[in-house]
């Protein structure tokens, strides 16, 4: 077995060709990031294809031109794949990215999966449009990118998913559940790891790049409403241009917006925490939060974080509650602030459910049974 993954930018797919790597099934890993950056990951010189100049012209062509070259960069990178799939057998390629490489993989008998990263494009595009709405603005979806995806869905022999909430989205759409190869992702335990908290402060953590689709304000909503005293949430990460209008009239002294942080550095921020909170309108499956996991945050977070296979049971590692649900978020920070035993329980709950399952090898073990499972059934 041979496989090509083909990757517009990283995402976990350099995490994903280490652990095919390690089962001795990667034959190429085509990426627009250069090739040292890959190498961190173990990968040999010699399995790395680098388009770095797609990615050197889609970060800046936007500075000097009008025009959106997204379009073009989902095209090249797809087209850069066609020489390569005579030596493989499977073609992996991110959505988006993938459209004339299956087309051609598919000329030639090759497996083909495409790996979604979100929920099903239409469900994306259909949420955020709604709530752009709710802010009084408006969302306008690239078309093109929203039939290509739709297409790649239906050459593709399989879509690997990493939530029962993108499953459920799919199957919404009519995608045929045979289809969808679910496999949650993972956290690297060397990385992510608990220290001791400082102070005794209830300490709500958020991360990623703030934004409409984050749902950062019905957390904001709710600190502000409840007023807990020695409290504070620290957000870590960048702040979207679609949220700096509304953040510039949100004043409370006790949110700390501390931009982003080197990822080797993120465990030390999570180890202050006392609850990790996600509020997302849609993700696929926010690798922050198994992160999170790790360094002992239990999670309250949104349906639609893609984290709910991540808890076991309600109130064990955590609280999964319905998007938008100001009211909701608050009765369950309320509980764990008035009940500091259970919170600790509770960490050490969510540090064990992400230690069996829910690693990288964890995730380089499943792809490897499904591909099995695939070569069987052909």
């Amino acid at each position: 077995m041979k496989i090509l993954i083909s990757v517009l930018g990283r995402f976990h797919a350099f995490d994903l060709a280490k652990q095919l790597n390690k089962h001795n099934v990667l034959y190429k890993i085509n990426t627009t990031f250069p090739k040292f950056k890959v190498q961190k990951w173990g990968i040999e010189k010699n399995k790395i294809q680098s388009n770095l100049f797609i990615e050197l012209i889609r970060r800046y062509a936007p500075k000097f031109m009008k025009k959106n070259i997204t379009n073009w960069a989902y095209h090249a990178q797809a087209v850069s794949n066609i020489n390569l799939l005579k030596h493989v057998d499977v073609y992996i390629g991110w959505s988006g990215s993938s459209l004339e490489a299956l087309i051609e993989a598919k000329k030639n008998g090759k497996i083909t999966i495409v790996e979604r990263g979100s929920s099903h494009y239409s469900y994306q595009m259909n949420i955020l449009q709604e709530e752009y709405a709710i802010y009084g603005t408006s969302f306008a979806p690239n078309k093109k990118v929203w039939q290509r995806e739709l297409k790649e869905y239906e050459l593709a022999d399989y879509i690997s998913i990493p939530s029962t909430f993108v499953k459920n989205t799919f199957l919404q759409y009519g995608v045929p559940e045979e289809k969808l190869l679910l496999n949650p992702y993972g956290v690297d335990l060397t990385h992510f790891r608990k220290v001791e908290k400082k102070d005794k402060v209830f300490r709500i953590i958020t991360s990623g790049n703030l934004s409409i689709r984050k749902g950062t304000r019905y957390l904001l909503e709710a600190f502000d409403q409840l007023m807990l005293d020695n409290a504070e949430i620290w957000h870590i990460g960048s702040i979207h241009d679609d949220m700096k209008e509304w953040l510039s009239h949100y004043k409370n002294t006790n949110v700390y917006f501390l931009g982003h942080k080197p990822q080797n550095d993120l465990y030390q921020y999570y180890s202050q925490g006392s609850v990790f909170v996600l509020m997302s309108l849609e993700e696929g499956m926010a690798m922050v939060q198994p992160q999170a996991m790790a360094c002992g945050l239990p999670l309250v977070i949104s349906t639609n974080t893609g984290g709910s296979d991540l808890i076991s049971e309600q109130g064990r590692e955590g609280y999964v509650i319905p998007i938008r649900d100001v009211e909701k978020l608050k009765s369950v920070l309320l509980e764990l602030y008035y009940n500091p035993k259970k919170l600790v329980e509770m960490s050490r709950n969510a540090q064990k459910r992400v230690e069996k399952g829910f690693t990288w090898n964890d995730y380089g073990d499943r792809y490897i049974r499904n591909l099995n499972e695939i070569f069987k059934s052909e």
